[in-house]
């Protein structure tokens, strides 16, 4: 990798560790801890909080008709997304101890916190488990196959990429056919190890 690549990964690294300080001064402001899965608030802050929530028949009835319309095929999603999530988790519990790569620790990347906010209805507390979920099993599924594509084919594109994964930054450039066999096998070896 040349020097002003790495100098933008450096540069990306604090820019991320940027971010988690400013998520953690959050926490101090609106007064909630984490402790292990479960997040706490203080007692005037949930009271708060109870005071906001709209109860379901209001919000029902503010909806637009088009939000209504849209359900069957919104929660529809979750067959297709529950089957990514049982097909992926298994294959990597297969393949992954077959090519000797570290499996992806599925809960890191499903993370269903946002119904416990008391200013939520239950009708917005499903909302949140499911797009919670969803967006989850996405990330869960684009990691294993992120360091699949590491392992078998970690050569960058020629075109742009939009959204590449994180594992991105660090594939052989394209057309680098001195340095292939070499870094593919440090590439290989770096997933023994996540």
């Amino acid at each position: 990798m040349s020097n002003r690549i790495s100098e933008l990964v450096d540069k990306i690294a604090k820019l991320e560790y940027q971010l988690l300080s400013e998520l953690e001064k959050q926490q101090e402001e609106f007064k909630y801890k984490l402790e292990g899965t479960k997040v706490k608030f203080d007692e005037a802050s949930l009271e708060a909080h109870r005071m906001l929530r709209v109860s379901i028949l209001p919000w029902l009835l503010s909806s637009k008709l088009r939000h209504i319309l849209s359900i069957p095929f919104i929660y529809g999603m979750v067959i297709p997304i529950l089957f990514m999530d049982i097909t992926i988790t298994c294959y990597q519990h297969i393949c992954f101890r077959l090519f000797n790569i570290a499996r992806v620790k599925r809960s890191k990347y499903i993370v269903m916190d946002r119904h416990q906010l008391s200013y939520l209805n239950a009708i917005e507390k499903f909302n949140c488990l499911y797009c919670g979920y969803g967006n989850g099993v996405m990330s869960y599924s684009r990691e294993v196959i992120a360091r699949t594509e590491q392992y078998w084919c970690p050569i960058k594109h020629a075109r742009k990429v939009v959204g590449t994964h994180r594992r991105y930054r660090n594939f052989i450039p394209y057309g680098d056919g001195d340095n292939y066999r070499s870094q593919l096998i440090e590439l290989r070896d770096e997933l023994r190890e996540d």
